[in-house]
């Protein structure tokens, strides 16, 4: 990735999914600083320092399951871009099957995509990929 310095937030509460996720970043060599939030409030307050100090710097990537306990990842979104200082974060929605109306929902909290979870790990890494692909093409704001 070019933008070796971007810090990545995955936000997902399922720990297998973490570590599958993790593993396909090494397998294919992304080197990216990445935290882990398992709520969509833990999430919130990493990024914007409530309780402790924010993440520094503010990750550029989000990778956001929906399905969270606490705060679901719709509200989570709302949060995000209600802070203007998170408002040009990198929001990538990885979750389960979603209905029509969570998918709009999230693309009205302007994501880059909505990505269905991959069932294994080949595909898993498929989309790791493709993701790190499309970062390395785009400019991410600074």
């Amino acid at each position: 990735m070019k933008n070796k310095e971007a810090h990545i937030l995955l936000v997902e509460d399922d720990p297998l999914v973490v570590t599958n996720l993790l593993h396909a970043f090494e397998v294919l060599g992304i080197e990216n600083p990445v935290h882990v939030a398992a709520t969509g409030k833990e999430a919130l307050n990493m990024v914007q320092g409530k309780g402790k100090a924010a993440l520094s710097p503010t990750p550029k990537i989000i990778l956001l399951d929906l399905g969270l306990p606490e705060m679901c990842g719709l509200r989570f979104l709302e949060e995000l871009r209600k802070d203007e200082k998170l408002r040009p974060c990198c929001v990538f929605v990885i979750t389960g099957p979603g209905t029509d109306q969570e998918i709009l929902k999230a693309y009205d909290f302007n994501v880059a995509g909505f990505i269905l979870k991959p069932v294994n790990n080949k595909s898993l890494q498929e989309m790791v990929a493709t993701l790190q692909s499309y970062w390395d093409l785009i400019e991410l704001p600074n």
